[in-house]
């Protein structure tokens, strides 16, 4: 895990700042068009897959993107490390998304600015953001198939954590951009498919390592990014 130079610390804490004044928590979405972004590793380069599903969940187009990562791996600055392949990964989709799931952070993050809150109001897109893991904040764990559990941090519910396949570590759910904290976990809920991740993310990771893959051969291959969120 690296640090960053102080001074440009400071400077991306203030992006950050100002990407969370421009979120907005209310419910401005359809699922007619939802789409998933993830991103592969293979050294320092940041592989993107995007998918879009219609609203009875079959692929309508794919896209990706290959970058150069501009930053070493830092928890809580993602959005600048997988941010910008991110949102050209995403802008390659024909249609337009109506709703995003992010693989990272949504307001569940020290500056309520994770992934999904960049990928969102850059792109003017409501997303969801699911982790892995959580970042900040205090929570019981869900027991129980299809469980939620608050995420709360600073005394706000910032995410769930969802129980969401049995015998697999919850995910976090949380809103990126132009959707509720309550409506974020509805639609998840909604997009499971037997599997832990919701289905537009699972087929984004499906999709951004079939990328390195065919893009790379085997031999050069290594394994993805250190664990993320």
């Amino acid at each position: 895990m690296s640090s960053l130079d102080p001074d440009l610390e400071k400077r991306l804490i203030e992006v950050q700042r100002r990407i969370a004044s421009r979120v907005v928590l209310q419910d401005q979405f359809s699922e007619e068009a939802v789409a998933g972004v993830d991103q592969a590793f293979l050294g320092d380069l940041v592989i993107s897959g995007a998918v879009v599903l219609s609203a009875s969940f079959q692929k309508l187009d794919t896209a990706g993107h290959i970058m150069r990562a501009a930053l070493p791996y830092v928890p809580g600055f993602l959005s600048f490390r997988e941010g910008a392949p991110a949102i050209k990964a995403v802008r390659g989709l024909d249609p337009k998304p109506t709703l995003l799931f992010v693989d990272g952070c949504g307001i569940n993050h020290p500056r309520m600015a994770g992934l999904a809150c960049y990928v969102g109001v850059i792109l003017g897109l409501p997303t969801i953001g699911i982790s892995k893991y959580v970042l900040c904040g205090e929570f019981e764990v869900p027991e129980k198939l299809g469980e939620a559990t608050p995420l709360i941090y600073g005394e706000k519910t910032t995410g769930y954590l969802l129980l969401s396949r049995k015998g697999c570590r919850p995910i976090v759910v949380a809103p990126g951009h132009r959707i509720s904290v309550d409506s974020a976990l509805e639609v998840t809920r909604r997009s499971l498919d037997g599997t832990k991740l919701p289905k537009p993310c699972q087929l984004a990771h499906e999709h951004a390592n079939r990328i390195k893959i065919l893009c790379f051969p085997v031999s050069e291959a290594s394994p993805s990014g250190p664990g993320r969120r």
